[in-house]
């Protein structure tokens, strides 16, 4: 088609000679305009473009592929071209390179207006990939303005014969919908739909260059800026150019210039036909510039009048002396405020293992950091964390901390209410809970530190065995501390991970339950609750694995295994041993239970046969499969006491071993 008197390749919608074409798109639409004789070729490379003068072959449409081959090309009703390859598979189409309109299917990334017949133009409408269309300035020294819809779709609905909906980014700089309905005599007759911004005032670049735009009765008006005229006074919206020249800027009886440029260093200017303010003059009084004679002198020295610098150096010097009375005066109140709470906090945290109520302390995570020597010294590792040996107020404190990992991440306020219910936990046979850290992703907790070590290490790795009373003591002071937790705190704590390495020693030899600030708080009047899989391996209650609620009942399996491994000092599994059927201590003491041959399992120890079989069937009672069969862990007191008369429980299983 005509273009800019030469050619141009691209798709237009035919006029039938009533109408100018409607051009949909162009190919290469930044070069100039191809001379007459120009031809189009189609090979396995695509559509290519001869000019005719130089002979050089330029590319229209081809694959991004250059492996693949071009077999065929289509024209489609649609407005697409298409080309295919041998399958008849679209390797290429212009819909997905659209310039300045859209049609129904196009894929455009961006669109960009025709500001002349051959360019790309200073606005582009961008189809970002969240959704949002915004109208970008093409010129990097001017702000982006942005059109955004995320939330908004507007569709038209008419008949779909002889109609063609096409949406063109103009160059006023509005992005508009059109609808073109063909003529059955040829033709098209063309229809606004709508138009992204009603006032065109806030359409970017509606009124051209060197120019504004004022809106007023619903209509907007262009109005040229000081020193310039209407490009074209009959098309207001074209822009403005300047009406002076340089010779505005002259003067005196040789015509020298009045101006002097100096070019300074790190400068870049903007250039082009287009920047009004490329040529600068200096705008000074008529009076000022006279002299005696009318002329205008070539030079002006300025006149600056002498002031005295006594006045502007007491100015500076009064000023230097105030701003360093209000910096020491500031820094004296925040000095003193920091070593009161600082005095406090040592107060505070030096009384923590001493007084029976108090609230948790919140410690920053640079405090902990130098409480445990930068975490220096591990006791031991978890599932949730390792733990740290530190000291508060000089030494005199020892304490716990263990910095939480791989726990769902939780808000900060959550996290701190979480903290005060277990912090409001406090019992002889608990680890008490002293604070603890919520520093942006950083969760750290500070206990009371045992110095004895776990249960666990008491019985499985120590040299001699605790005795019978002892281990009859550690049982009832687990069962006592699960039973506050279960029944008698103010907010009812399900452990989930009862086990020997969560049972510590303290200077008395007194079991504490630790890791309970871990545990899934039972919120109200409820009972069960569902949560992920916690706990470790061989101390699991068997509904962890069948998606079923989790209820207290959950803790009670866990200090059944533990009942039996006190007991009888070794652990539920051991694989060690050489016959096979003393591998799991519950199926081989329930067999010794049912045989009454529970003396050969504790050969060589002095122990209370009524104690032995009480605690046995306690621990057996407590394993069974189904957790209505279990006893709560108030009942496993009352029979550990002595207070509850025992039966002979159901034989366990070891479907959760």
């Amino acid at each position: 088609y005509s273009q800019g008197g030469g050619l141009s390749v691209g798709v237009w919608l035919d006029g039938g000679g009533k109408n100018d074409n409607k051009v949909i798109w162009t190919a290469n639409r930044d070069d100039p305009p191809l001379h007459a004789n120009a031809t189009l070729t189609l090979n396995e490379k695509g559509l290519l473009l001869s000019s005719g003068v130089s002979g050089e072959n330029k590319v229209v449409a081809s694959p991004n592929d250059s492996a693949v081959s071009v077999f065929s090309a289509s024209m489609l009703d649609s407005g697409n071209f298409v080309l295919y390859n041998k399958v008849n598979h679209t390797i290429w189409e212009s819909f997905e390179h659209p310039t300045d309109t859209l049609l129904g299917g196009t894929n455009g990334v961006n669109l960009s207006l025709r500001l002349f017949l051959n360019s790309t133009g200073f606005l582009q409408l961008i189809n970002n990939t969240d959704s949002s269309i915004y109208l970008e300035i093409n010129y990097r020294f001017y702000q982006e303005v942005s059109y955004n819809y995320h939330n908004e779709n507007t569709t038209t609905t008419t008949s779909n014969d002889g109609i063609v909906h096409s949406a063109t980014l103009d160059v006023d700089g509005n992005f508009q919908l059109y609808t073109h309905q063909f003529e059955p005599s040829g033709g098209f007759r063309t229809s606004r739909v709508s138009r992204a911004l009603e006032d065109y005032c806030k359409v970017v670049g509606f009124c051209g260059i060197n120019s504004y735009c004022t809106f007023n009765d619903d209509r907007a008006y262009c109005a040229c800026l000081p020193g310039t005229d209407f490009i074209d006074p009959q098309r207001n919206t074209l822009g403005c150019k300047r009406n002076y020249s340089e010779a505005h800027c002259k003067g005196g009886k040789d015509n020298i210039p009045l101006y002097n440029i100096t070019p300074l260093q790190n400068i870049v200017w903007i250039t082009g036909d287009n920047d009004v303010s490329s040529t600068v003059f200096l705008k000074m009084g008529i009076r000022s510039l006279e002299a005696d004679d009318g002329t205008v002198p070539h030079e002006l020295k300025p006149q600056i009048k002498r002031k005295d610098p006594t006045l502007k150096i007491l100015l500076l010097t009064f000023s230097l002396v105030a701003c360093s009375c209000a910096l020491l005066a500031i820094s004296g109140v925040f000095i003193f405020k920091f070593r009161v709470l600082r005095y406090k906090r040592l107060l505070e945290i030096g009384n923590l293992g001493l007084t029976g109520e108090v609230t948790l302390t919140s410690f920053s995570y640079n405090e902990l950091k130098r409480a445990t020597n930068g975490f220096k010294e591990e006791l031991g590792k978890g599932s949730f964390g390792a733990v740290y040996k530190g000291s508060l107020n000089r030494g005199r404190n020892l304490i716990a901390v263990k910095r939480l990992e791989k726990l769902v991440e939780e808000g900060e306020r959550e996290f701190q209410a979480e903290m005060r219910a277990i912090g409001r936990a406090h019992h002889k046979n608990l680890v008490r809970l002293l604070g603890y850290c919520a520093e942006d992703s950083k969760r750290v907790l500070v206990y009371d530190y045992m110095g004895n070590g776990s249960l666990a290490d008491l019985l499985f790795k120590s040299r001699q065995r605790p005795d019978w009373d002892e281990r009859t003591r550690i049982a009832l002071d687990v069962a006592r501390g699960i039973l506050y937790l279960h029944e008698e705190c103010e907010t009812p704590i399900i452990h989930c991970d009862i086990k020997p390495q969560n049972i510590l020693m303290d200077d008395y030899w007194r079991a504490k339950i630790s890791d309970f600030g871990l545990a899934k708080l039972l919120m109200g009047d409820h009972t069960r609750t569902f949560t992920v899989v916690r706990g470790t391996r061989g101390y699991m209650a068997p509904e962890w694995h069948k998606n079923i609620p989790i209820s207290a009942k959950a803790d009670v399996y866990s200090y059944g295994i533990v009942l039996l491994e006190t007991v009888f000092c070794r652990r539920n599994l051991d694989t060690t041993v050489s016959n096979p059927e003393e591998i799991i201590l519950s199926i081989l003491v329930y067999k010794c239970l049912v045989e009454k041959k529970l003396d050969k399992l504790v050969l060589g120890e002095e122990v209370d046969k009524k104690s032995l079989d009480r605690m046995v069937m306690v621990a057996l009672w407590c394993i069974q499969d189904e957790p209505a069969l279990r006893p709560s862990i108030k009942t496993v007191v009352m029979m550990l006491e002595g207070i509850t008369d025992i039966c002979i429980p159901p034989c366990p299983t070891a479907s959760s071993i």
